[in-house]
């Protein structure tokens, strides 16, 4: 039997603390570690991260950690990325130069360029709280992280890049800001990843939690 609900992957990028708590409120048990052995046997990964894509993969690749999130990924495993963790899921951003991600969700991360109805560009990065929605397109709620969240509840977001996937199948879920149709939650069969911080998002950021941890 496992020791552990989910291992959270510490590779030098993101608010571990905030995590761990969040998954801990919703009862369960978290290992937060970098060892391929423990990060291999988990029943259930997440993969935080927050600051520049480039310098996330850096560190997973100086920690040799891309081809076990690879690998943990192709078996099976339930994988949620969090915020830059959502972002590493896809193949490239083009976030201060094109750097390749992981390519576990076909598509690619771009800057930000919403306007207000006037045509006049909205501040980036776009922080605050936004509300969900389905994506028109998209494989539904049922069984995923979002199984338990209705239309329009709301959600913490801090973020100047966006996921845009190649499927729209892959799309679960997005806030608006301004004129623009951002990407909040993707998803690809065991892999899934929200763009806002669950753990910052009141109940129904726990919510969203107690989904993954059911999976």
């Amino acid at each position: 039997m496992n020791q552990f609900d989910v291992v959270v992957i510490d590779y030098g990028i993101g608010n571990l603390l905030s995590v761990r708590r969040g998954l801990e409120h919703c009862g369960a048990s978290v290992q937060v570690s970098s060892d391929p052995d423990v990060i291999y046997a988990a029943p259930r990964v997440l993969l935080p991260g927050v600051g520049a894509f480039a310098n996330a993969m850096n560190e997973l690749q100086r920690l040799q950690l891309v081809e076990v999130v690879q690998t943990v990924a192709a078996r099976g495993t339930p994988l949620l990325g969090i915020c830059l963790g959502m972002q590493l899921l896809l193949d490239q951003s083009e976030e201060f130069g094109r750097t390749s991600g992981l390519g576990l969700i076909p598509g690619g991360v771009v800057p930000i360029n919403a306007k207000r109805p006037d045509g006049t560009p909205l501040k980036v990065p776009h922080i605050g709280w936004s509300e969900l929605y389905p994506e028109q397109g998209g494989m539904g709620w049922s069984g995923t992280l979002m199984q338990d969240v209705r239309p329009g509840e709301a959600v913490y977001f801090v973020h100047s890049f966006m996921a845009r996937t190649l499927e729209p199948a892959h799309r679960l879920a997005q806030c608006r800001y301004g004129d623009l149709a951002v990407s909040a939650v993707i998803g690809r069969d065991n892999i899934q990843g929200c763009q806002f911080h669950p753990e910052k998002s009141g109940e129904t950021g726990l919510k969203i939690l107690r989904s993954f941890l059911s999976l």
